[in-house]
């Protein structure tokens, strides 16, 4: 069996004046993290401000920053300063920035805190045990699916992806997968024609009118396939993971070589191993009244 790598990975601010006694005990009753006015600009912005490091760009300059945050340069400036002298930003020789270290340790913190990745985990172990292939579980995050768990085969060749990377939803078996379970309006407002990606495999979707055929069939069927879409030599079989409330909110999916694999194979020897893998995750999730992404 191939050599494998593994990669698993409120409270409302108070008034900086407190209230009268004779309105103190209401406040507390009442005050939550969505109220106006317990909104801290300045932490929105740093915010804002890190949620632009992502795959596609992992290193900034502050000039750069502010023109995609929106934000003026001095602001900017000084919130980049302080993320970096807490070690959230990394301030590299070339000028750019880059997450830090503790950046890592809170998206660390945040996946062993879900329970989604606790159950899961040793279970895709399993399967890839089983399969000898690459095991991935992910979530949708606007139009890309996001990586929670990634059991890789040492034998995949195939892009640098990693727990916490994004690819395109249309193109893998995850994201399709999980489109498929949308309504209709959510699917519209997620998916624009910069979802499908040039750089994709020859069998990719290039619009959502050619994908809606096939999300109706995934549906239907309960499963959904990726045939050298994402990339040549590529293909995957996924399967959904439920809430206890009904909601699909993840999948999972066995990736594998082409070359090796053709798609009746997939859908004969992995396909079934796939789907008793998902029920047996979604089942534990309920069971636990867990399900918490």
């Amino acid at each position: 069996m191939p050599r494998r790598t593994a990669s698993s990975s409120s409270t409302a601010l108070r008034a900086a004046s407190a209230p009268t006694t004779a309105t103190a005990t209401t406040a507390t009753a009442t005050e939550s993290p969505e109220r106006p006015e317990y909104r801290v600009e300045a932490l929105a912005k740093g915010l804002r401000i890190l949620s632009l490091f992502d795959e596609q760009r992992r290193t900034w300059r502050v000039s750069d920053l502010a023109t995609a945050a929106g934000l003026p340069m001095p602001t900017v400036y000084r919130v980049v300063m302080t993320l970096a002298s807490e070690g959230y930003l990394d301030h590299l020789p070339n000028g750019d920035y880059r997450p830090g270290v503790r950046t890592l340790t809170l998206g660390t913190a945040a996946l062993r805190s879900l329970d989604l990745v606790a159950i899961a985990t040793p279970r895709l172990t399993d399967l890839g045990e089983r399969t000898g292939e690459t095991v991935n579980l992910a979530v949708l995050s606007g139009d890309r699916v996001l990586y929670l768990i990634r059991l890789r085969n040492s034998d995949l060749v195939t892009a640098n992806i990693q727990v916490g990377s994004t690819l395109p939803a249309v193109h893998t078996s995850i994201g399709k997968l999980l489109l498929a379970y949308l309504d209709e309006a959510d699917l519209a407002a997620r998916i624009t024609d910069a979802s499908f990606s040039a750089n994709s495999g020859p069998n990719a979707k290039v619009s959502l009118a050619e994908l809606r055929q096939e999300l109706r069939t995934i549906r239907d069927q309960g499963w959904a396939m990726q045939d050298e879409e994402l990339a040549y030599g590529l293909r995957s079989v996924a399967g959904p993971i439920t809430s206890p409330d009904g909601r699909v909110v993840a999948g999972v999916n066995v990736a594998v070589q082409a070359r090796d694999w053709s798609t009746q194979r997939i859908i004969r020897e992995l396909r079934p191993d796939v789907l008793a893998t998902c029920a047996e995750i979604s089942g534990l999730l309920s069971d636990t009244s867990a399900g918490t992404l």
